[in-house]
């Protein structure tokens, strides 16, 4: 099931907590999942209490990472967890502030 739903009228999508473990960026699915459902992430600066909510190309993800605020855009939807080239290349970092 790691292969992007084609949803209705929208394009291909992937759970927010699948594409976070899938690209790395969160260590296990669960902290994907618990990062999402309490409200820490935001899709597109809307903040969201869902780890099914759906990632599209394009689309900007904001989420704490230690003691700092990470910004990627979705480059593409991976298809699997593979090794770290191949995640960095599902999404592009933004820089905060200037």
């Amino acid at each position: 099931m790691a292969d992007p739903v084609a949803g209705a009228g929208h394009g291909p999508s992937l759970r927010i907590d699948k594409f976070l473990w899938f690209v790395r960026l969160c260590k296990s699915r669960t902290t994907a999942q618990k990062l999402a459902e309490d409200g820490h992430v935001r899709l597109n600066g809307r903040r969201i209490d869902r780890a099914h909510a759906p990632v599209r190309t394009g689309d900007l993800i904001t989420f704490p990472h230690g003691d700092s605020v990470r910004v990627v855009r979705v480059i593409a939807l991976p298809a699997r967890r593979g090794p770290a080239p191949e995640a960095q290349d599902c999404y592009e970092e933004l820089t905060v502030g200037g």
